[in-house]
């Protein structure tokens, strides 16, 4: 007897639904503009979204879980994680984790919506999307933050791309060192300031938001696509570890590349915003000058079957 056929995955959410999406440790208001079905029937599918509030350049294709219904509940989780991300009045990086009802909500896709606005007149709706440019610009040029990565660790990523989407291979894990004792390296060869010092705490926070961010943004926005099945292996192998006790200077890298877009939507004022970029850039400095003991230079060669695996990710 033949095998049934097998179905197709049927897309959770819907071309012009109003949704929350992760983006980075965040989720932001969003609209799917299109559905993507996958190429195997098995595939999941995929979504292009609109941020709301962001100009359409930003518009991407995401994973299913990155995705969230707009229910009460997964708005009060993006509260909570707003909230947690917002700084102190001294422009600190909050060091609060989040609580348990946040977490369980992060994996609730259930509920509805409802949105009864009228639509504004064809004039209106001119004049609305060019207030809502207007304030895009404003809100990205507020804090924007522009890292200067050198051209040896530019390369490192244009490798990084290669050995992955274009040779199936992928960085052995767990690394060593790992971020956590890079971060750690950082803070023994930075000349010690005064203990309680202004500048030592900001210092302290700086280091711990780095691996807060690592932690927070792996899973959503620092994975390729292939890269996405080794996750779940490894946090099989490591439940009780985070991601920054596991991956290192490849995927850390790959966070400074986001790092702009992530914090050009926090609440920091310019002086802390100018302080923040004065650490990240002293940063990369270290990692450049130490790019021999802390990145691959080659990778390893995925097995058939975790290809195979890969592509149901």
């Amino acid at each position: 007897m033949p095998a049934a056929p097998s179905t197709p995955a049927i897309p959770t959410f819907k071309a012009e639904e109003k949704v929350l999406c992760f983006h980075g440790p965040m989720l932001y208001e969003a609209k799917v503009l299109e559905v993507k079905l996958g190429v195997e029937k098995k595939d999941p599918p995929e979504y292009k979204v609109h941020y709301k509030g962001w100009k359409n350049t930003w518009d991407e294709f995401v994973p299913q879980d990155r995705l969230r219904k707009m229910t009460p509940e997964n708005l009060e989780l993006q509260k909570s994680l707003k909230e947690q991300a917002r700084p102190s009045q001294s422009g600190k990086a909050s060091k609060s984790t989040p609580d348990k009802k946040a977490q369980q909500n992060t994996s609730n896709k259930a509920g509805s919506e409802d949105f009864t606005a009228a639509p504004p007149t064809a004039r209106g709706q001119k004049r609305t999307r060019e207030m809502e440019m207007e304030k895009e610009d404003d809100f990205l040029r507020r804090n924007e933050i522009k890292l200067h990565l050198p051209d040896t660790l530019k390369a490192v990523l244009v490798d990084d791309w290669e050995y992955i989407t274009k040779n199936q291979q992928l960085v052995p894990l767990p690394r060593n060192p790992t971020v956590t004792q890079i971060l750690e390296a950082y803070r023994d060869a930075t000349p010690k300031r005064r203990d309680g010092s202004a500048e030592s705490d900001i210092f302290d926070e700086v280091i711990s938001g780095l691996k807060l961010y690592f932690d927070r943004s792996l899973g959503n926005i620092l994975l390729y696509r292939f890269e996405r099945q080794q996750l779940l292996d490894i946090k099989k192998e490591f439940p009780d570890k985070e991601p920054s006790e596991i991956y290192g200077a490849e995927h850390l890298l790959r966070l400074f590349v986001s790092m702009p877009e992530l914090l050009a939507h926090t609440n920091m004022d310019q002086q802390s915003v100018n302080k923040l970029r004065e650490h990240l850039d002293e940063f990369i400095r270290f990692l450049s000058k130490n790019q021999e003991a802390f990145f691959l230079t080659t990778y390893e060669s995925a097995s058939n079957k975790y290809i195979e695996l890969s592509k149901g990710t």
